[in-house]
């Protein structure tokens, strides 16, 4: 992984509380929650996961769940994962 990158992650992940331990990021980003495509907002993507309410970073809006976890916004416009 580029430095660059890793350092953002690094900062990403030291300004937010994280309910699930960082595991995505621990297990190398293998394991990421499901999202698609941009919402059209700059920090949201489309949760699709299968029990998104489970999650404190995803939220409904409308008939669809958004996700707003900023690292996982982050790793979906940069990593394209």
């Amino acid at each position: 992984m580029e430095e660059d990158l890793k350092k953002k992650i690094e900062e990403i992940t030291a300004r937010m509380d994280c309910p699930k331990g960082f595991k995505c990021a621990k297990g190398g980003f293998e394991r990421l929650c499901k999202t698609s495509n941009h919402f059209g907002l700059e920090n949201h993507f489309d949760c699709l996961e299968e029990k998104p309410m489970q999650c404190p970073f995803a939220f409904l809006f409308g008939l669809k769940y958004l996700c707003q976890c900023p690292l996982r916004v982050y790793l979906a416009k940069n990593l394209k994962k």
